[in-house]
């Protein structure tokens, strides 16, 4: 299976045509240049529920077990939120890729991810 063989099949089309249609969608409707926008993932709110994997028309996400030194650094209440969904979280190894449609900001039911202007 190729690549964009692969990024369809983790695509929800459903659920990215709704968040296309969320009136509090954040960034430039993909039409930004890739890499004039980073994702932020707050690990403290984040329970790796793949919504953000789904909506992602450009696989910025991937959602896997945190990291221990990510791990470490949250505190007391969110490491045992953590552990009971697994240590799972999203993380963004293809952020240079991200052309800030917003589709994950509004996707996420935690509210764990916010676009941010590179250099503003």
């Amino acid at each position: 299976m190729n690549d964009d063989a692969m990024l369809r099949a983790k695509l929800d089309r459903a659920k990215a045509r709704k968040a296309a249609k969320h009136p509090r969608r954040p960034g430039e409707n993909c039409r930004a240049a890739p890499g004039t926008w980073v994702v932020r993932v707050d690990r403290a709110r984040c329970e790796g529920k793949n919504d953000c994997v789904e909506v992602c028309p450009y696989d910025v996400f991937e959602v896997r077990r945190m990291d221990d030194q990510d791990f470490a650094a949250l505190g007391f209440l969110a490491r045992l939120k953590s552990r009971a969904h697994g240590r799972l979280t999203a993380y963004t190894p293809r952020v240079d890729q991200c052309h800030a449609c917003g589709l994950c900001v509004v996707a996420c039911p935690e509210k764990a991810i916010v676009l941010e202007r590179v250099g503003g």
